[in-house]
């Protein structure tokens, strides 16, 4: 009596409609980034946005830790992001060796603006499915963060996910 291989099909083929899901995201999220009047920027200047936005004050050594890349190579991200005002550095009240990292008001409200006219452009297709099959979407979304989150694969930046009715 062996296991059935029907799980590791189906596995592969969720795997695989999955990768082809996130292209397409991709595809979409380019759409919304590049709409955003202050123009866009690169993805790795926009995790680290995405981590400022969720942990408002760090410093540098703790952004480092949060999008496990090297202090240097976030110091130029945060450089740039400085330059162009969507983020600030100010003294720690707690150390004077330290620098806080803060979104400015540009920053957020290019967030908030990114954030909503790539939910609008998700929305557009969303609207467009069957509701059951919008309610099984929501499902397995949830399970697919549940799971992501337990194991620790969600934690390189990407945005705490709203609860969703």
């Amino acid at each position: 009596m062996g296991l059935s291989p029907e799980p590791d099909r189906r596995s592969r083929d969720a795997a695989h409609a999955g990768s082809e899901f996130v292209e397409l995201i991709e595809v979409m999220w380019e759409q919304g980034r590049e709409a955003v009047p202050t123009g866009p920027v690169s993805p790795s200047q926009l995790r680290v946005l995405y981590a400022l936005d969720r942990e408002d004050g760090i410093n540098l050594r703790m952004l480092s830790e949060a999008l496990q890349s090297a202090p240097p190579s976030v110091s130029r991200l945060c450089d740039r992001l400085q330059a162009t005002g969507l983020i600030e550095r100010t003294p720690s009240p707690v150390s004077r060796r330290e620098l806080e990292l803060r979104l400015t008001s540009l920053g957020r409200a290019y967030l908030t603006d990114l954030r909503k006219r790539r939910e609008g452009i998700l929305m557009a297709t969303i609207d467009a499915m069957p509701p059951k099959a919008r309610r099984a979407l929501l499902e397995g979304l949830r399970a697919f963060r549940d799971v992501a989150a337990a194991s620790g694969q969600d934690s390189d930046g990407a945005r705490t996910w709203r609860s969703v009715g």
